[in-house]
């Protein structure tokens, strides 16, 4: 049974104790009659219906007298009568005696509930109500002395202040109280609104009384009271909440027996349910099953399962989702786009992302809420001069951009060492009046540091303090960190003292940015000070920051030396610190130390994770280690370790560039054999290599090269993409461009009809191919047809080819568009340029116009 059966036992204890109430009558108390002057009054003409009156009371020359005279109750109440018909000066005399010292009871506050009542003032009746609800000014009644002062008037004002009251209770949260309200009269023919009962069960449902509406709704049952779709929908929702759907589609039964018709939020109400209760593809079932069946499902539901598909990463059938929206003419909002967008953004898929904001744009919905996420994409994929211009387009379409997307340029820009252009954007904020907040002036004060200019830091951080900003631990962190690095340790040490008297607390950040800040600077000694002398109570965290910190000074020995002595009492530094320590030593030639290291990881049964794994082989390749890197791949497969693709990609990158194909191979043939499918990454770095292998010839060893295995071949490695259907994407058939696999004009079609959008460099090494001067011009007005802007290379390589081709004057005309769009032209376009001149004349006009 639903039904909490305490509460519904003192529920209905109430409702008997306040059915045996006396009802008393005050004599005294006069009667407010329903008179043709003082007609019922809709609340939608509330504000304004009385100003001219209520002016005129205010800035009465008699104010003080009319509230001088009314010493006592009953002079207080006749006066309020004298006002019925304004309750606006009724309510300013009420306020103006309570100002004075006069201490309202239950008397003069039944006097004015009237007055508001029979004048429709409600929401006046609900502030009044919510300020005794509060009771804020000591009253010495209660709520019940209220109603029953009120007792003898007509339904009219008995609903009304008993709707007033349950809203003032409710916005209070005290639901108990609102309750008891709801049932207390047995007036006869006294019927609730429906919309009292559902406001007061939806507010129920917000603050998540989920059991209180189970009781609500049985009791109302229970008493005959007569129910409509919204009671239902909100009940439905309830049980959705508690998990029993069950009982939610007994729900959907009962309407159908009452008669009442069901709506399509009812039916959404139960989809979005399951959805928030982790029951996808019930709910994605039923939506389907219900739209096929004609049932006009809202919003609401769609939108549920697409942000739920987008939640677990499953865009493909989110998208379907839209699809079948736009098909039923649902329209889609801002939530079902934005839940779309953050998916696509949070796998990488920047293009889909833009797509998808263009298609909100075009059909007028707001994209404030999405911006900031597209920003933030661009800058973690690397893109930030993309992000910095989508963020000029962003601000010359209108679109208002708020204090999150401002720092995210802003920290891109300072990241890009253009501090002084993010604080243009800083001040530009200012001008816009978006009122920048901490983070902000964190982002830049990080970006001074970052330039080394701690003297405009410590200005900004001041600034901060002077607006009325008290700065965040992060703030403080990237000061310590600034003071450490070009400051002293001792103002690193004055930093903490400062923060602790500000009542921020130092953290283990704190700390370790200091420490790393001090041995970044080379200033291991104090670092070293700090950590030992200064920094009393030291966790794993610090002696990580310290190992990370005689890293960065290459102060190598130390650093194993606390890795050492940690793991001698049991305990291991953070995996990062580790994974760092251990390629450092491999390139710094401490071989012995770095296999000892990787041993005692796993004696102490702290096997390196995969993405560790990753991160050292990644290091070593970068750094031309491939020896190493093979050595530490060999060692953790000896171990019981399974590398993942992209440990066996780095390796093979690796032997690739060291044109070692033969050992690249065997490490490819190795990954398939422990099942692990290659990728489309994988296969072009292959093609690549393999391509190039009859140009230069190949590095292997003499033993690899003396096997009996047959000689693999680039084009291989497509029949065998083919076969495992993986397609190609963009950079594979850029690929297969640049090395001839294939004619250009056939791959450019294959990717147009796959639906792959070229980029600037496939253009790029398109033009590089071509050779006719109509196919390099075609080319290169398609690429801007297509939105593309071609940078420095791109018209260095077109130059350089049109000058090939003797086609001097079109690459005349690029120089010149080149120039227009403000690309500083390099010394091999001047060169080419210069070698294309057929006259003397021009060579003379190139040589005076590279002078300039």
């Amino acid at each position: 049974m639903w039904v909490s059966a305490i509460k519904l036992n003192s529920l209905r204890h109430f409702i008997k104790q306040v059915q045996c109430i006396r009802c008393r009558s005050f004599s005294f108390l006069p009667q407010l009659p329903v008179s043709s002057h003082c007609q019922y009054i809709s609340s939608d003409s509330e504000e304004g219906e009385d100003s001219s009156s209520h002016s005129q009371y205010i800035w009465s020359d008699s104010e003080e007298e009319d509230s001088s005279e009314c010493n006592s109750t009953s002079e207080v109440v006749n006066k309020l009568d004298s006002f019925r018909k304004d309750p606006g000066a009724a309510l300013t005399f009420f306020e103006l005696l309570k100002a004075k010292g006069f201490r309202h009871n239950v008397h003069t506050y039944a006097a004015i509930v009237r007055i508001l009542c029979y004048c429709g003032r409600q929401k006046k009746l609900e502030s009044l109500l919510r300020e005794l609800v509060q009771k804020k000014n000591d009253l010495n009644f209660e709520v019940i002395d209220l109603f029953e002062a009120l007792s003898k008037e007509g339904s009219n004002v008995f609903y009304r202040v008993s709707d007033a009251m349950v809203k003032a209770y409710c916005s209070e949260r005290m639901f108990d109280q609102a309750l008891n309200v709801l049932f207390q009269t047995d007036r006869p023919g006294f019927v609730w609104s429906k919309f009292t009962c559902n406001f007061f069960m939806n507010q129920l449902l917000k603050c998540g009384e989920v059991d209180m509406v189970l009781v609500l709704y049985e009791e109302m049952k229970s008493m005959g009271f007569s129910l409509n779709q919204f009671t239902y929908d909100i009940v439905i929702k309830a049980l959705c909440k508690l998990a029993r759907f069950e009982e939610a589609f007994d729900v959907l039964n009962e309407m159908n027996k009452a008669g009442v018709t069901l709506h399509g939020h009812n039916y959404s109400s139960i989809i979005q349910g399951l959805c928030e209760n982790g029951r996808l593809d019930v709910g994605y079932d039923l939506l389907l099953k219900w739209s096929e069946n004609g049932i006009p499902l809202n919003a609401f539901a769609y939108t549920a399962v697409i942000c739920e598909f987008c939640q677990n990463s499953r865009l493909v059938e989110a998208e379907s989702v839209l699809l079948r929206m736009k098909q039923l003419r649902v329209t889609p909002d801002k939530y079902v786009y934005s839940a779309l967008i953050s998916g696509y953004c949070k796998c990488g898929n920047i293009s889909k992302a833009l797509s998808l904001h263009g298609e909100m744009t075009s059909i007028g919905i707001k994209t404030n809420y999405v911006v900031s996420v597209i920003l933030k994409c661009l800058c973690q994929m690397g893109k930030t001069s993309e992000a910095i211009k989508k963020f000029k387009e962003f601000k010359s379409m209108g679109i208002f951009l708020d204090q999150v997307c401002y720092n995210v340029i802003m920290d891109a820009l300072c990241k890009l060492g253009e501090v002084e252009e993010a604080v243009k954007l800083f001040n530009e904020m200012e001008g816009r009046q978006i009122v920048p907040d901490v983070a902000n002036y964190t982002t830049v004060i990080d970006g001074y540091i970052l330039r080394g200019k701690l003297v405009d830091a410590i200005g900004l951080f001041k600034k901060m303090r002077k607006m009325g900003y008290k700065p965040d631990i992060k703030a403080y962190n990237v000061l310590a960190r600034g003071l450490a690095q070009y400051g002293s340790g001792r103002d690193a040490l004055d930093c903490l003292k400062y923060m602790k008297k500000q009542g921020v607390k130092p953290n283990v950040i704190t700390h370790n940015m200091i420490i790393e800040g001090l041995c970044t600077s080379g200033r291991v000694k104090e670092a070293r000070a700090f950590f030992y002398d200064d920094l009393k109570e030291k966790c794993l965290e610090n002696y990580s920051a310290m190992v990370d910190g005689y890293c960065e000074a290459n102060h190598l020995e130390e650093a194993f030396q606390i890795f050492m002595t940690l793991s001698q009492r049991g305990f291991l530094m953070r995996s990062e610190s580790c994974c760092k320590l251990l390629t450092n030593l491999l390139i710094e030639g401490y071989n012995n130390k770095a296999f000892k290291l990787l041993d005692t990881m796993l004696k102490l049964d702290a096997k390196p994770s995969n993405t560790t794994y990753d991160k050292v082989i990644g290091e070593l390749c970068l750094a031309g280690e491939i020896k190493w890197a093979h050595q530490v791949f060999d060692f953790l497969t000896r171990h019981g370790l399974i590398p993942d693709l992209i440990s066996y990609t780095m390796l093979i990158h690796g032997f690739c560039k060291l044109n070692c194909l033969r050992e690249a191979c065997n490490i490819f043939k190795d990954m398939k054999l422990r099942g692990i499918k290659p990728d489309v990454v994988l296969y072009t770095i292959l093609c690549d290599a393999y391509s190039k292998i009859n140009k230069r010839g190949s590095s292997s060893s003499p033993h690899t090269l003396r096997s009996n295995e047959e000689v693999v071949d680039a084009s291989d490695f497509l029949e065998e993409m083919k076969e495992m259907e993986i397609s190609p994407d963009v950079v594979c058939y850029t690929v297969l461009i640049a090395n001839n696999l294939a004619d250009a004009g056939t791959v450019f079609n294959k990717m147009i009809d796959r639906g792959l959008e070229p980029d600037i460099v496939f253009y790029t090494v398109l033009i590089a191919t071509l050779c006719k001067r109509n196919n390099l011009m075609g080319v290169f007005n398609e690429m801007i047809d297509r939105g593309l802007e071609p940078d420095t290379v791109f018209y260095t390589v077109l130059i350089a080819r049109l000058c090939y081709t003797n086609n001097l004057v079109d690459a005349l005309i690029v120089f010149d568009e080149m120039i227009d769009r403000g690309l500083e032209p390099n010394i091999v376009i001047y060169k080419a340029l210069l070698c294309g001149c057929p006259t003397k004349k021009d060579v003379d006009k190139y040589l005076s116009l590279f002078a300039e």
